[in-house]
């Protein structure tokens, strides 16, 4: 995730609803993780930010 956050094994997709704004990804058979993409303040880099990791009921 650190290298892309894209990577097809990783499933990345947008949410919608209450987590609109957020990405969503796989972490394993039923791990996911719910992140967002900010930028870094003058650098103009990119972080992730996890906001929370589960099974897909508990996070979403």
């Amino acid at each position: 995730m650190a290298e892309d956050a894209f990577a097809s094994r990783l499933t990345t997709h947008r949410l919608a609803g209450v987590l609109a704004g957020y990405y969503g990804c796989s972490c394993g058979y039923d791990c996911r993780i719910v992140f967002t993409i900010e930028k870094r303040g003058r650098s103009g880099g990119e972080v992730i930010v996890l906001h929370d990791v589960g099974t897909h009921d508990e996070v979403y």
